[in-house]
């Protein structure tokens, strides 16, 4: 592993660790999503606010995380394998953020981001999966969950030379809804589309 190979991969895990959706909701004058909701500090319980310009604000920036450094890792030729530990650093700053205490969220649009540099298709088809599988059973967990399985499946079939990669990639956001899955066995996640729908006069 060269300098600029860990320098990349500190890079990555710095950028992760700012917490969008916290400076977000500050801006915007919002709950703390680390307090609201579902306590996690994503797109999705920001959204749980009714505030959709924040959401897609932060939704944006989760994505930017994880893109910037593995594209710049790409552009500098460091290998594939290399390359998901760069994508890898980025989610655990957003999963494990160095300046707010360690408390952040899922990965799920970072995760999205560090697979964008593998080409438009890969992204279209992983977002096509999440908003099926949203719209299917209702439950953004559920559907991040099957989208992270999908991924080494599509990637396989896109690029194979960064199946390994992805495969890491996916394995890490699945453990990271560990307690998601806990709570979808017991039939206790709440549902996203039943959330969002506005009460009936």
């Amino acid at each position: 592993m060269t300098a600029i190979t860990v320098l990349m991969i500190i890079f990555a895990y710095l950028g992760g660790s700012v917490s969008s959706a916290v400076l977000i909701s500050r801006l915007y004058r919002l709950p703390d999503p680390r307090r609201h909701g579902s306590g996690n500090p994503g797109a999705t319980n920001v959204l749980r606010t009714g505030n959709r310009s924040a959401a897609a604000w932060v939704l944006l920036l989760d994505i930017f995380k994880g893109t910037l450094p593995v594209y710049l890792a790409w552009f500098l030729d460091i290998a594939p394998l290399y390359l998901a530990l760069v994508g890898m650093a980025a989610c655990l700053g957003h999963m494990f953020p160095l300046f707010f205490h360690f408390k952040g969220g899922k990965g799920v649009a970072t995760a999205l981001g560090t697979l964008l540099p593998l080409g438009m298709d890969m992204a279209g088809l992983l977002l096509l999966s999440w908003l099926l599988s949203l719209g299917l059973f209702g439950y953004s967990s559920l559907a991040s969950i099957i989208t992270a399985l999908l991924a080494p499946l599509y990637v396989y079939f896109i690029k194979p030379e960064y199946t390994l990669a992805v495969a890491l990639l996916s394995c890490l956001i699945i453990l990271r809804h560990h307690q998601n899955i806990s709570r979808l066995y017991h039939h206790e996640e709440k549902r996203l589309l039943h959330k969002l729908k506005k009460p009936r006069p």
